[in-house]
């Protein structure tokens, strides 16, 4: 018996250009999770409004994060990926008796781009696997991220008349190792740092208002994982707060916003303002141009002082055995009868 995990991320332009961009953005903002506009009204939006305006733009963004592994988005997914086959691999030799079940493969997609889950799930039906675990990398659950990742890897699988064993890790926003890790990521900045600041930012990917209110669970989530961080950190409720980014339309979006928590806390003079996205396992355009680059600028042009920017979970060693640890206990439990 073979089983294997797929990790699942967002997604990323091939390359930093306005064809590739245009591209990706076309995919991503056609899915019906992500934008639940009529498709007809939709269309011609997207199509003849959003795609011409903004690709260029998008596109030097992305430019000014690129790096020379290309996407950092996809470059830490591998990453990622490598890290966990290696830790499979020393747990499965601890435990005799689960390696003779079978090896466990490890591979990544991406919901939008390449490579894509339909083409990894393919690769999985070539090398006969059986047993399937689908861990799409969003702590809290959402529609427009987990949802749409669950269900575009159910949607392959019956395209290539593939039946294995399935499995899901829906979230993960109150599992102890990947808040423990969290806090560590916390901590070791504060000392190469030289001290706390005056207020810890934590700020995660917002929704529309209207997908709370129909009692989809992630604000809560995200304002869980906030609270459990500040109690892994001892800190009192006046030293940290929790904000909502990347904002996108006209429509009410779950608040307070990022950009108006940092640019009251430059107007208050705030002297140190750490910021950690708690939401996000890997450095993308959303961490390293929307906060890095755009919100230190807003807090800083605001009256504020010294922006520091806490880099996401990526490789760090005790992220991945605890994320190695949920993969392995979430297969054992779909063994069980």
């Amino acid at each position: 018996m073979t089983a294997a995990v797929l990790l699942i991320n967002l997604g990323t332009p091939a390359e930093p250009t306005p064809p590739a961009v245009r591209a990706y953005l076309k995919e991503f903002l056609s899915d019906p999770y992500v934008v639940e506009i009529p498709r007809p009204v939709w269309w011609v939006i997207l199509n003849c409004f959003i795609l011409p305006r903004r690709s260029k733009a998008a596109a030097e963004r992305y430019a000014a994060i690129w790096t020379k592994e290309g996407s950092p988005l996809r470059a830490h997914t591998e990453k990622q990926m490598k890290f966990m086959r290696g830790y499979i691999g020393e747990k499965l030799g601890e435990n005799p008796g689960e390696k003779k079940r079978g090896d466990v493969l490890v591979d990544y997609a991406m919901r939008y781009g390449t490579p894509s889950i339909k083409s990894q799930l393919s690769v999985f039906k070539e090398k006969n696997v059986d047993r399937i675990l689908l861990l799409p990398l969003y702590p809290q659950y959402a529609r427009s991220s987990t949802a749409t990742a669950i269900d575009a890897a159910k949607a392959a699988l019956r395209e290539l008349h593939y039946q294995p064993k399935l499995s899901t890790i829906e979230h993960f926003f109150d599992a102890p190792g990947y808040i423990e890790a969290l806090a560590n990521s916390v901590r070791e900045f504060r000392m190469r740092s030289a001290g706390r600041p005056d207020k810890l930012v934590m700020s995660f990917h917002g929704v529309p208002q209207y997908t709370i209110d129909r009692g989809e669970p992630y604000q809560q989530h995200c304002l869980q994982t906030g609270k459990l961080l500040a109690a892994a950190l001892h800190l009192a409720e006046h030293e940290y707060e929790i904000c909502f980014q990347s904002r996108f339309g006209r429509a009410k979006w779950i608040q307070p916003y990022t950009t108006d928590v940092l640019t009251e806390l430059g107007r208050q003079k705030t002297g140190r303002v750490d910021v950690i996205c708690p939401g996000f396992v890997s450095d993308c355009l959303e961490t390293l141009e929307e906060i890095n680059l755009e919100g230190k600028q807003i807090f800083k042009e605001a009256g504020g002082g010294e922006f520091n920017y806490i880099p996401c979970l990526n490789e760090r060693h005790d992220w991945l055995q605890a994320l190695t640890a949920m993969a392995l206990n979430a297969l054992n439990a779909r063994d069980k009868p």
